[in-house]
């Protein structure tokens, strides 16, 4: 058995060229391979990416995991998911949530692979967990916030003004006095919740650095906050009143806030696969010599014969032994119109039988083609790659250096003949005013301003990572069915109205997408209707007023002794090549006209196609048919059409035009999925499925593509603004950290500056978003846009 070249599905009849290197499924691969192969394009093989559960022997598993609090989670749990017997790799993604293990099956059970990632605060299962954790992050803020106020109300009323010289006669409470002490231990208990509540996110990420080996931002922090409130706790027991707990408790609400925003945009992509899933067939109806039963998919063998009634799904790829029955493949090909399947024709699992029944035999490898589609998102999803913020690629270089001059300043403020308090605040100065809290807030709160700005205008941005790593897009990719046309079968020629009302008639009881449209276009007539009868993948009949009708193929109508004009035969073959449904009508002898549906193309996609053109490569990818996509291939606007692709094969499309820049993917259908979580920028349309949703970085909740563009703005000016914030950043450490180590700044007011900082980054990011372009003069939302969001 070979498989294709391109997607690696079973190619039983090899397409092979000359002049392309493969053998392949289908012709549309073969134009894929064709026109997008590079012989010096680097491959996987190529490219040495570490340890990958791919090139290791065994079963694959796919776990969504919470708990993932940055960049160095992914390395601590890799680490222990090999360490445990059975596993024999692991790639863990941050920006999804998800963790890919291969294991061996003989030494560790699949249901005993969440326990191997579970504790130290994560959780692991092979389906999305419930947000149970929003609310507990949300908990630990509301609780936070509250203690953090009441301490810093106690400085506002009565430690500021102590340290600014106020008579303390003047005040409500003297913090020097006996009644100082009660003070000073309530505020001791209060920083304590914050620190130790509040922030055990920040302290957890802080222990799993120094075990993964990485140190990171949260090691930055923790050491400062702790630090902080030691010290102060310290100071009170010796009888101290110049206490820092003010500084151990803006630094974890400031970057908890942050984090809080960050996860937030990161858990609005978090449904992953729950549609498709819920698509794939666990049992199916065996055949055997004894009548039928019910098996595990697993229990099922190349050669078995399953048995798959209309309503159903089929459960596994196969050909049809035996029946004849309309299939609905557009879950798995896109394919917007149900085919006709008979004997000795291939079928995929997870394609539904919209009519007749089947007994499909079990193809080569027992699998299904949904299975496929699942483990290939999974597999997008997860090897992504991890959101790795620049403050934590710079974390393996700042956090060091700065511990070790903290360090290096308190002793040599030491040596210089300062007092040990003294040395010990300028350190604890040095880790206070380089906490990253301005740089932990720059993109998460940016993010948020342009996820904000977007919802106004009709836009859900479901992973604030696009923002962080979409450059200016050069590929865009347009699916066809559901995305430049509506997905809905309307009439695109139709007979009189005498002949429509009988079509109608008769087709009011059927199910076929045709049926639909016809009885849209006309009522039926008032007479009476009886004897219908379906004739599987070729038409419907019925009696309407005493006399036979039928609607469908010429053969049906010929097998009915109804004859069939010249002209109507050549009118429905001009409208199969032009990837049109024609169906015949007839009664009394004779064809009496033809109704032909089809998908219609939205009325807005020639000018979105014209508009990306300008500065954009415009290539449209398909499951359909060549002759379904001939409007869109000759159009001006349109660089390239790649038709007849399987769903498996879209991701590799889309791989293949990176080769060629950075590519967004517009798509709506499930079997989009793959394709939209592999491009830079994937888009779906409203309209399309959950799953499509789900693998998308931004869906258009209007349903109008005129949208479009105006994604692109948004990504590009919420980019601009993340530069900025970052940018002003780094400027404030580039400034303040000479000053602490000098020491001339002390904790307090390094604090301040720190807070300061954090506060022109959120104003920045709070500036509005609207009227920043990046897509060319005409370049805005739409009208229809404008109005969704009013």
């Amino acid at each position: 058995m070979t498989d294709c070249t391109l997607c690696g599905l079973p190619a039983d009849a090899p397409v092979t060229d000359s002049g392309v290197d493969g053998a392949f499924c289908c012709r549309g691969c073969l134009e894929v391979a064709r026109t997008l192969d590079d012989p010096e394009r680097e491959t996987a093989e190529d490219v040495d990416t570490g340890p990958d559960p791919e090139t290791v022997d065994g079963e694959t598993a796919f776990l969504a995991v919470d708990g993932m609090h940055c960049a160095t989670c992914e390395t601590f749990l890799e680490a222990r998911a090999t360490e445990s017997a059975g596993v024999t790799a692991a790639a863990a993604s941050y920006a999804t949530g998800t963790m890919k293990l291969t294991y061996d099956p003989e030494a560790v059970a699949e249901d005993d692979l969440p326990d191997v990632v579970a504790g130290t605060g994560y959780e692991a299962g092979f389906q999305t967990t419930d947000r149970e954790d929003d609310y507990e992050l949300e908990g630990r803020l509301v609780v936070g916030g509250f203690f953090g106020m009441m301490t810093m109300l106690w400085y506002v009323l009565f430690l500021y003004p102590a340290y600014l010289g106020v008579d303390p006669g003047l005040l409500l409470l003297d913090p020097t006095g006996p009644a100082g002490d009660y003070l000073l231990w309530n505020m001791a208990v209060m920083t304590a919740v914050v620190v130790g509540y509040t922030g055990w996110p920040l302290l957890r990420g802080a222990y799993v650095s120094l075990r993964a080996g990485r140190p990171n931002m949260d090691l930055l922090v923790a050491m400062a906050a702790t630090t902080a409130f030691v010290y102060s706790v310290v100071a009170v027991g010796l009888g101290e009143t110049e206490v820092y707990f003010d500084v151990a408790t803006v630094i974890v609400l400031a970057v908890s806030v942050g984090d809080y925003y960050r996860d937030r945009v990161r858990r609005a992509a978090a449904g992953r696969l729950t549609d498709l899933t819920a698509q794939r067939a666990d049992s199916a109806r065996r055949r055997t010599e004894s009548g039928t039963e019910t098996v595990d998919l697993a229990a099922l063998d190349p050669g078995d014969e399953v048995v798959v009634k209309s309503g159903e799904r089929v459960p596994v790829d196969g050909s049809v032994v035996e029946g004849t029955g309309a299939v609905d493949e557009s879950l798995v090909t896109g394919e917007s119109l149900p085919v006709r399947k008979t004997e000795g024709d291939e079928v995929v699992g997870g394609a539904m039988v919209t009519e007749g029944a089947l007994v499909v035999g079990v193809g080569p490898d027992a699998r299904s083609t949904v299975d496929r589609l699942t483990e290939l998102l999974w597999t997008v999803q997860s090897d992504r790659g991890g959101v790795q913020r620049l403050v934590d690629r710079v974390a393996a270089v700042f956090v060091p250096l700065v511990v070790a001059l903290a360090g290096l300043a308190a002793v040599g403020h030491l040596l210089a003949g300062a007092g040990a308090t003294d040395a010990l605040l300028t350190g604890l100065a040095v880790l206070v005013v380089s906490c990253p809290c301005a740089l932990g807030l720059a993109t998460p709160l940016a993010t948020a301003a342009g996820v904000k700005t977007a919802l106004e205008e009709g836009i859900v941005v479901t992973d604030g990572a696009v923002f962080e790593t979409a450059t200016d897009i050069d590929v865009v990719a347009f699916d066809k069915t559901g995305t430049l046309t509506t997905g809905e079968m309307t009439l695109v020629s139709r007979p009189d109205d005498e002949t429509l009302r009988r079509a109608a008639a008769v087709e009011q009881f059927a199910d076929h997408p045709l049926a639909a449209a016809v009885t849209e276009a006309a009522p039926p007539p008032d007479a009476a209707v009886d004897a219908f009868e379906r004739h599987p993948g070729r038409g419907v009949s019925a009696s309407v007023g005493g006399e036979r009708v039928v609607v469908g193929t010429p053969s049906l109508l010929g097998d009915s002794g109804l004859s069939v004009p010249e002209d109507l035969r050549t009118r429905c073959a001009e409208a199969r090549a032009n990837g049109h449904v024609p169906a015949l009508v007839g009664w009394g002898g004779c064809a009496r006209g033809v109704v032909v549906g089809g998908d219609r193309p939205r009325d807005s996609w020639e000018s979105v196609v014209t508009r990306l053109s300008a500065d954009h490569e415009v290539v449209v990818v398909t499951g359909d048919s060549p002759e379904a996509a001939a409007p869109f291939r000759d159009h001006e606007a349109v660089d390239e059409v790649f038709a007849g692709v399987p769903p498996e094969a879209k991701a590799e499309v889309v791989e293949r035009l990176q080769s060629r820049g950075t590519v967004a993917m517009i798509g709506d259908g499930t079997n989009d999925a793959p394709a939209l979580g592999s491009a830079d920028l994937g888009i779906s349309l409203a309209s399309g499925t959950k799953l499509a949703a789900d693998a998308a970085d931004a869906v258009v909740t209007t349903d109008d593509l005129r949208a479009v563009p105006r994604v692109f703005d948004l990504t590009a000016a919420t980019r601009r603004r993340i530069r900025e914030n970052l940018a002003w950043a780094f400027c404030y450490n580039a400034v303040a950290l000479p000053l602490a180590l000098l020491g001339l700044l002390n904790p307090l007011f390094a604090a301040l500056a720190m807070t300061a900082s954090s506060l022109l980054v959120v104003g920045n990011s709070a500036r509005s978003l609207g009227g920043e372009r990046a897509v060319g003069p005409d370049v805005g939302p739409t009208d229809a846009v404008a109005a969704d969001a009013d």
